[in-house]
């Protein structure tokens, strides 16, 4: 794992940011047209639930908002492996029932063109009383 060139790095700074703040808008001008999300969890194995195309992005970031009352992400260190990014983080906040969230992550980035074409994330799984 190597460096991160300057470019990359300010593509990811600008993501995250914009995933810190809840800012759709601009979550989206850091990705492709066909940008897929790859979520933590969902129905579908071994893959969870992917998440296709910017409006379908929009929607679950919509529905994560609903079960979470609050996120911060901290934490974050990003490097190069090969040709993808890596990008680990903390997640801190609450679920929308007020139990409260503290995990870690990593997601695995793939751009094109200057852009984040995708983004795997990975959680740990903490069990809920």
């Amino acid at each position: 794992m190597g460096g991160v060139p300057a470019d990359v790095m300010d593509l990811m700074k600008r993501f995250g940011k914009a995933f810190n703040k809840a800012d759709v808008d601009s979550i989206l001008e850091c990705v492709t047209d066909d940008f897929e999300w790859r979520l933590a969890t969902g129905p579908n194995a071994p893959d969870g639930e992917i998440v296709t195309g910017r409006d379908a992005v929009r929607q679950a970031l919509a529905d994560r908002d609903a079960a979470l009352d609050t996120v911060r992400i901290s934490d974050a260190e990003v490097v190069m492996a090969g040709d993808r990014v890596l990008g680990t983080f903390r997640v801190t906040g609450s679920y929308a029932d007020g139990e409260p969230l503290d995990v870690r992550g990593v997601d695995i980035y793939t751009l094109r063109d200057g852009l984040i074409a995708t983004k795997d994330s990975y959680w740990k799984r903490i069990e809920r009383e």
